[in-house]
């Protein structure tokens, strides 16, 4: 048998060079000889590209209901460290990288809006020390007691007490309200109201102080600061938004607001059935072009018929319908609404349910249904932390320290219901002393913003700014931000 003829191979570095060059043979013309005389080259081939880097890895998405940052809302300034609802303290809080300036809204005797948590004055700011040389200010004291006054729902103890404080001793005498110092059936008997206060008058005499642990927070500047004007607050947040180049917010509450306007009505400001303080606050807002729906503004209040006449009465901005509650039940982390004292008036339900025969509670606020209700008229909701997180104590013993024995902590459904609805969340009140702080936590507030933070909170109210904003600047870290 005949083999094939097959031609000799080529030598292998001429193949080689073919290969490198799609089968070019190098001479002169096609590069050039190398100088030893033989004609060819073989072509110097630069070095692979190092592979592209890793595209970085995109952040994890917030929880929040549009996606954004969480706020952090200095809740009256930044009372941790200075005393609350005070120059110092809110622009303290601003430096401290607060988003929002909460504050509480009362009408003066002249009508005007004034930052006071309380409207009994002992408690947070320096009254009874200046009545004890201004014969004045000792004689502005309220010493009328309340009267009281039945229910007009179904007087069982599911509902609470059965007879409610009242500060209109004289029923035909709208103006008896002035006497006594009953707010939403609590009685402050032998304390002194802002209401019984000109604007001008709580400047000259009346200082600011330290209210929540009083006795753990510092307390060299009480009595110093003077009490300020809502206008103030706004005037605050302008300045600090022009200077730090954040667009900061102010958010006043309507405080108390049956009982602010029944005082105001009392005093002038209003004829009877109107809303002053309502009136006062639309009139402030549309002066500061803080009436729009994306104004620097929100308006809180746990009274929703406060909520609901501003809407009547042309409110534009964001509203937050506040959400309070008792006491939790630490074996299944329940929210405890009734009470057999005066707090289920205070704490339980809004007052307005209490004075038109409305047994429900504020947690009826929280169910789906409920929300739907809070979405016709407000933007958002501002539930007690224990509404948002179940505190529970696993497993359960008796006797227990309360609070500082809860171990268990675990989102409720609230968030989820409310996004689903359409509103934010933003929960109160955080701060730093162990004391306020679930027994899980160990007395670091850190892991309790985290843990909101994480379950997709829209913005936390604090008392310490300057740790809320580390723990956001932690938990935005923690997504890749």
């Amino acid at each position: 048998m005949t083999k094939k003829s097959t031609p000799a191979p080529a030598p292998r570095p001429v193949r080689a060079a073919f290969a490198a060059l799609g089968g070019c043979l190098v001479i002169a013309a096609c590069g050039g000889g190398n100088g030893n005389g033989n004609g060819i080259v073989f072509p110097v081939l630069p070095p692979a590209p190092a592979p592209a880097p890793a595209p970085a890895p995109m952040p994890s998405p917030l929880g929040t209901l549009d996606g954004s940052v969480p706020l952090v809302i200095g809740h009256r300034g930044l009372p941790g460290l200075y005393p609350e609802e005070t120059k110092a303290s809110y622009e303290a809080a601003a430096d401290a990288g607060a988003d929002s300036l909460e504050t509480d809204l009362h009408l003066t005797k002249d009508c005007v809006l004034v930052a006071r948590h309380n409207p009994w004055l002992s408690d947070n700011t320096n009254v009874a020390d200046v009545a004890k040389t201004n014969a004045t200010v000792a004689g502005r004291k309220r010493t009328v007691p309340p009267v009281l006054v039945d229910v007009k729902y179904p007087p069982i103890a599911a509902n609470g007490p059965a007879k409610y404080n009242s500060d209109l001793t004289d029923p035909a005498d709208p103006k008896s309200v002035l006497k006594s110092l009953v707010v939403d059936g609590e009685d402050h008997t032998n304390d002194w109201s802002i209401t019984d206060f000109t604007m001008d008058e709580l400047r000259q005499w009346i200082r600011g102080t330290t209210y929540d642990a009083k006795d753990q927070r510092p307390t060299d500047l009480n009595g110093k600061l003077p009490i300020l004007s809502f206008q103030e607050v706004i005037d605050i947040a302008k300045a600090k938004s022009a200077s730090t180049g954040r667009a900061l917010t102010v958010y006043p509450e309507t405080k108390n607001p049956i009982w602010n306007n029944a005082q105001a009505i009392a005093n002038g400001c209003g004829p009877v059935g109107s809303h002053p303080l309502e009136d006062a606050l639309l009139k402030i807002m549309n002066f500061n072009d803080l009436n729009r729906k994306d104004a620097p503004i929100f308006v809180q209040s746990f009274e929703p018929e406060s909520l609901k006449y501003l809407r009547s009465a042309g409110l534009k901005a964001r509203a937050v319908q506040l959400v309070d509650g008792n006491d939790v039940n630490y074996q299944t982390g329940e929210m405890i609404y009734v009470t057999n004292d005066v707090y289920t008036f205070v704490d339980g339900r809004p007052y307005s349910w209490t004075l038109a025969g409305n047994p429900k509670f504020f947690g009826e606020m929280l169910t789906p249904a409920g929300l739907a209700e809070v979405k016709t008229y407000a933007d958002g909701i501002g539930p007690w932390k224990p509404q948002v997180m179940l505190h529970t104590i696993v497993p359960f013993v008796t006797p227990n320290k309360g609070l500082a024995d809860v171990n268990t902590i675990k989102p409720t459904a609230l968030i989820a219901d409310a996004h689903k609805a359409g509103l934010f969340v933003h929960s109160y009140t955080f701060r730093n002393e162990a004391k306020y702080l679930a027994g899980v936590y160990k007395g670091d507030p850190t892991p309790e913003y985290l843990a909101y933070f994480r379950a997709g909170i829209d913005g936390v109210f604090s008392d310490f700014a300057n740790t809320a904003f580390a723990a956001r600047q932690a938990y935005l870290k923690e997504t890749g931000r």
